[in-house]
């Protein structure tokens, strides 16, 4: 597929029911897109400002400072020692690489890219750009022989699943048996809820129980994970991301970034060390998620919808057994603005998801409407 006959952005789609969830008596609950409403942390926003005097060209590979940040926050946040600057490089947010990885990796036409079956669609649109063919499965027995890149989210985005290590390990496995990079987007790794991931760190591809120990016989070939702060810090607006794991392929990834000029700017650089070594204010912000998911969610089940997965991440993936654009449109009605399913895949036609990127207010407020609405 040429890059120009990339399919119609989906959520431009969403504008009718936006219009008439504005015009509710006490305004729209927006729970559609996912942005961070809470301030980005004043030690964050010092940084920035303190690193302003940014006269020369940043590099691509990013500062020292940064890449040391990387790997000392995988070590104590991710249970990833053993990592190494020449494992990590800095990206100018997640959605960018995402969409290039493919193409900067070396994917070509005809190649199979392999994403979740409940996906973020750029997913499929990097596997356009290369001209290469996406192909959604969960199940690495599934992976076609000419499959040459998988993605992995976990926690998911819509679905909130985590894929344990033994998954993780069993995936690693199979992608090299088929020569295939394997590469999982742990985005929302800092927000477990249910399960064993309410006491548990959520595992990283490159864990030790999935990889091995670097310091003895581990392995990173074909392996890479990615990490965004854009949630646990609500840095959206700075896009600040980056990969880790096999040198090999981050100094070819490198490489083609520097032709390209992907840079990222020198004091975003600088409000990402400061991010990375304090922990404070991601518990502080998870905390605000749990609230609000603590509100969110009892009252969606009293207004007849299903909570499915969402042990983790930033949403809650629910049904109501009806179609997913009949409940967005009954949404509308009530002021109220959430994703379809049918954005994340043709697997999920009932499906809809809701964003805890709301304020305690509007999510208090949504939790009021919907409780207030006979179920049938």
């Amino acid at each position: 597929m040429p890059i120009t006959d990339l399919p119609d952005y989906p959520w431009d789609r969403m504008a009718p029911y936006a219009e008439r969830a504005r015009r509710h008596p006490r305004g729209i609950v927006d729970l559609s897109i996912g942005s961070p409403v809470d301030p980005t942390p004043e030690l964050i926003r010092t940084a920035l400002a303190e690193a302003t005097d940014a006269h020369a060209y940043p590099t691509t590979t990013g500062t020292p400072a940064l890449r040391e940040a990387i790997v000392a926050w995988y070590a104590r946040r991710r249970g990833v020692p053993g990592l190494s600057v020449d494992n990590v490089l800095p990206t100018i947010g997640s959605k960018e690489l995402v969409a290039l990885l493919p193409l900067l990796a070396g994917i070509r036409t005809g190649d199979i890219v392999v994403h979740p079956r409940a996906a973020y669609p750029t997913y499929a649109v990097g596997a356009a750009i290369a001209d290469a063919t996406p192909f959604a499965s969960d199940d690495p027995a599934e992976w076609p022989e000419d499959t040459r890149l998988v993605w992995l989210n976990s926690p998911g985005n819509p679905d909130g699943r985590v894929l344990d290590a033994e998954f993780l390990r069993a995936a690693v496995a199979r992608a090299r048996e088929l020569g295939a990079l394997i590469v999982n987007d742990e985005c929302y790794a800092e927000l477990g809820w249910e399960g064993r991931w309410a006491g548990e760190s959520v595992p990283s591809i490159l864990d030790p129980q999935v990889v091995g120990d670097l310091g003895a016989d581990g392995d990173l070939t074909g392996v890479l994970s990615v990490y965004s702060l854009s949630k646990q810090s609500n840095l959206a607006g700075y896009r600040a991301a980056f990969i880790a794991g096999d040198p090999r392929v981050i100094d070819d990834v490198l490489t083609r970034r520097k032709h390209a000029g992907l840079m990222l700017p020198a004091p975003l650089q600088a409000a990402m060390v400061a991010a990375l070594g304090d922990d404070a204010h991601v518990a502080e912000q998870k905390e605000r998620y749990r609230a609000r998911r603590d509100v969110l969610k009892p009252a969606l089940e009293a207004a007849g919808f299903t909570i499915d997965h969402s042990e983790a991440g930033l949403y809650l993936w629910a049904s109501s057994g009806a179609d997913a654009w009949q409940s967005i449109d009954r949404l509308a009605d009530l002021g109220i603005l959430a994703g379809p399913g049918e954005f994340y895949g043709e697997f999920f036609p009932d499906h809809v998801r809701f964003s805890l990127t709301a304020s305690d207010e509007r999510i208090g407020e949504a939790a009021a409407r919907l409780t207030a609405v006979p179920t049938s």
